[in-house]
């Protein structure tokens, strides 16, 4: 029979060099798959991002201040709300035991920083009390914490005020 008969022939050749094309290795990377696990746990962190935040609402005051630049340790976050009750994280203190918490804190920590957040209706006295309290029980690097778009007090932007 010749079905399984070659011949060196015209046709012969080119069905081979069609053959020896198709049996190389590709050598493009798919980057498909790849994109769409980036594209994945983009989605992740831009959900989970808001979430491990101090979850004590209060009302900042605003200001027209920069922020502070991140640092390696997680900060102690101290928060006055606006019905005056202090809470260091997410517990609340009392008052009258406030300091000596703040020192058990300050030994287990390697840094001295805090952030202060104090709602805008608490008075600047209950404010200033809480600051030294986080002085004496060892913390002396004090952040106070603020939302950003407040007035510049620059001058601009205060035609008709004043006059």
């Amino acid at each position: 029979m010749g079905a399984g008969v070659m011949q060196k022939g015209g046709g012969g050749g080119r069905r081979r060099r069609h053959r020896r094309g198709g049996a190389r290795p590709m050598s493009e990377i798919n980057v498909t798959p790849f994109v769409d696990v980036m594209l994945v746990l983009l989605i992740i962190f831009m959900v989970a991002a808001p979430l491990m935040t101090v979850g004590v609402p209060v009302e900042l005051p605003k200001t027209a201040a920069n922020a502070l630049p991140s640092e390696q340790e997680e900060p102690l976050a101290v928060t006055i709300t606006a019905e005056g009750v202090v809470m260091i994280q997410k517990t609340e203190v009392p008052l009258d035991d406030l300091v000596n918490r703040l020192r058990a804190i300050a030994a287990e920590r390697e840094g001295d920083r805090v952030f202060l957040r104090a709602d805008g209706a608490v008075p600047y006295e209950t404010v200033v009390q809480v600051m030294g309290a986080l002085n004496r029980g060892g913390f002396s690097n004090i952040g106070l914490v603020t939302d950003t778009g407040g007035p510049k007090l620059d001058g601009a932007g205060q035609a008709g005020q004043g006059n």
